[in-house]
């Protein structure tokens, strides 16, 4: 599911073409500058549900989430969620618009990655996003999820009027050309499609899995050094103390001073 409020927001964009470009992590908020804070990395994957897809583009429409920001404001955006053990990014996203919205459907295309940092519950939060193009096949809208505050389907020319982040905008004009590619080729189509029915993650998508895992897990505190105890002046060699630990030198007990004799 998608993570918590953020205390700043997105404070940094990547456009999806800017594959493996990362914009400097964000300034830490006033409230926050005297603190010690955790980077984490995070990485998720949705996508650009589009019903009507082999139908004439006025008709086509995208399943949008709606949540409400610490100002009341309506923050329109794509459905995501964190890859779980066992996912490849494909299945994730189909999951994730599922839990979110109700509706189901198949990945049709890759649409590229959203890079950005925010600041949230005390972490620095490093987050990579992988949406892709999704046919929809079934189901009804629904805002059951508890994070949800509204769904909608939305035509794809009003896409960036009513997305908020700039990034998901410059997503949904790339997601226009490649449905202009797809629609008009439709053997390439069907092929991108069973590509994106992939069920065994890859390396990237394991680690990436047991990241999120560990995302809640409390830091490792370190445990304070010890200081070692420097000797008295005068220990060691030449002194009355033993040479490595500054004790004092063992001495030989005077004769008849022993243990008294059992017997």
């Amino acid at each position: 599911m998608a993570g918590n409020p953020v205390t700043e927001g997105r404070t940094a964009q990547v456009k999806p073409s800017d594959v493996g470009k990362t914009k400097a992590p964000p300034k830490v908020p006033a409230n926050l500058a005297k603190q010690r804070l955790r980077t984490v990395r995070e990485t998720s994957a949705g996508g650009l549900m589009v019903s009507g897809l082999d139908g004439p583009g006025e008709e086509r429409c995208a399943a949008l989430i709606g949540r409400v920001d610490r100002r009341g404001r309506m923050m329109w955006s794509l459905p995501k969620g964190h890859i779980e053990t066992g996912e490849t990014a494909e299945q994730t996203a189909i999951r994730e618009v599922a839990e979110e919205t109700g509706i189901k459907g198949n990945v049709v295309a890759p649409l590229g990655k959203i890079d950005y940092w925010f600041v949230s519950e005390g972490k620095r939060i490093h987050k990579t996003v992988h949406h892709y193009l999704m046919r929809f096949t079934g189901g009804e809208l629904s805002d059951a999820d508890y994070e949800v505050a509204e769904v909608a389907w939305v035509p794809l020319t009003d896409l960036p009027r009513r997305l908020t982040y700039s990034d998901e905008r410059r997503l949904a004009r790339v997601a226009e050309d490649v449905i202009a590619e797809l629609t008009a080729d439709p053997d390439r189509m069907a092929e991108s499609e069973s590509q994106g029915a992939r069920t065994e993650p890859n390396a990237y998508e394991k680690a990436a899995a047991a990241r999120n895992q560990k995302r809640n897990e409390p830091p490792v505190v370190a445990k304070p050094r010890r200081r070692r105890r420097r000797g008295r002046r005068g220990a060691g060699r030449g002194g009355d103390g033993d040479e490595s630990s500054g004790a004092p030198a063992a001495h030989s007990p005077p004769a008849g001073s022993g243990p008294p004799d059992a017997t």
